[in-house]
């Protein structure tokens, strides 16, 4: 099992940048994939980016060229740099931990809300 707890989000105004924290009660080499996901009102969860065990990282098409996944496995910790925010980016960002190599045991963090401001 995993705890997640994210933090970072904000309000900030559009062409800003954020950076979530995922932070994991265990290590997270241990893990298969760790991901960051966001759901906005009315939608569906959707994938952000996420980085596997081994460090492959993989994007949403949306968010390719202006976030930047990346891990400090001392810290265990996941972060997401968000830049040239917009506002279609305003959603709650979830840390999802995926333990083994199919998706059958996952935890997801509490979520942490993003709003961009035009």
């Amino acid at each position: 099992q995993v705890q997640l707890v994210e933090s970072g989000g904000g309000l900030v105004q559009a062409g800003g940048s954020l950076r979530l924290s995922c932070s994991a009660s265990r290590n997270i080499f241990s893990i298969n994939t760790m991901g960051w996901y966001r759901q906005a009102p009315g939608k569906q969860r959707e994938l952000v980016a996420a980085i596997t065990r081994e460090g492959t990282t993989n994007y949403a098409d949306s968010t390719k060229g202006r976030f930047t996944i990346s891990r400090d496995i001392a810290k265990n910790t996941v972060y997401l740099r968000m830049n040239s925010l917009k506002p279609e980016d305003t959603a709650v960002y979830y840390c999802k931990a995926t333990i083994g190599p199919v998706d059958t045991e996952y935890y997801w963090g509490q979520g942490t809300q993003v709003t961009v401001s035009s």
